[in-house]
């Protein structure tokens, strides 16, 4: 068996001592809580409380029953077999035998024609596919109606008045040029004239072209990017004076 050691003497131990217990201080309670509480009783769902809400158990002798959802007719009535009555209306009756026929009844109806059938003559169609897709020849353009028309081969309206405004136009250029000729401000520019001064466009644009492609790749400085850019700006003007006097025969410059 296991000795009990005990603690060795002390004298503290024969000094007396008192029960020290620390009080807790009282519980926080809001004031405000039973009106909390009520309001939460009142807004919460039936189906968010633990477990299934309360409801009122069904009866046992309250059980679904055969056929019981199955939709009824409403129950017959008299009325309602007199309403039925006065809506149908009954043939008469089957002559019999002993019965003569009503005579001298006559009619004015042709009855040859309108038991002969009215023929209708069928649209012309076109078939355009081998799978034989129809439509009808009038809207498959293959019937000339359009060369039948009265205004064919005529100009439009909005053409004519187009050329008349055109003309117009020119007709004015024309005015002003020869006034202008007349002052002694412009000076026609001929052929050969033309010619050599296109030609002399076409050779700065091959020595700017030139100039261009010497350039280096890569543009790190500012003077390198500027020199581009003032070639460049150079090639798009010669290119357009050059488009220019290619397209107009007619040149004039002003006279000095």
């Amino acid at each position: 068996m296991s000795q009990v050691v005990h603690p060795p003497e002390s004298g503290y131990s024969l000094v007396p001592r008192e029960d020290f217990r620390a009080e807790k201080p009282p519980r926080y309670i809001s004031k405000h809580r039973p009106a909390v509480v009520l309001e939460y009783k009142s807004t919460k769902d039936a189906m968010r409380t633990m477990g299934p809400a309360k409801v009122e158990v069904p009866l046992p002798d309250k059980y679904l029953k055969k056929h019981s959802k199955e939709p009824k007719l409403p129950e017959k009535t008299q009325d309602s077999k007199e309403a039925g009555k006065s809506y149908t209306v009954r043939k008469p009756a089957v002559p019999a035998r002993t019965d003569n026929p009503i005579m001298g009844l006559q009619t004015k109806r042709d009855f040859t024609k309108t038991t002969t059938a009215v023929t209708t003559k069928p649209k012309p169609t076109s078939v355009d596919s081998r799978n034989g897709h129809k439509q009808l020849l009038e809207n498959s353009g293959l019937v000339p109606k359009y060369i039948k028309k009265k205004d064919y081969g005529e100009v439009p309206e909005y053409l004519q008045q187009r050329n008349e405004e055109e003309q117009r136009a020119q007709e004015a250029y024309d005015r002003c040029v020869k006034e202008q000729r007349e002052q002694g401000a412009m000076k026609h520019l001929s052929d050969e004239e033309r010619q050599a001064v296109l030609e002399g466009l076409k050779k700065n644009w091959d020595e700017l072209h030139h100039e261009y492609l010497g350039l280096s790749l890569v543009t790190d400085t500012l003077s390198k990017k500027a020199r581009k850019e003032r070639l460049e700006a150079a090639l798009k003007q010669l290119e357009t004076d050059i488009n220019r006097l290619d397209r107009f025969k007619t040149v004039y410059i002003p006279a000095i």
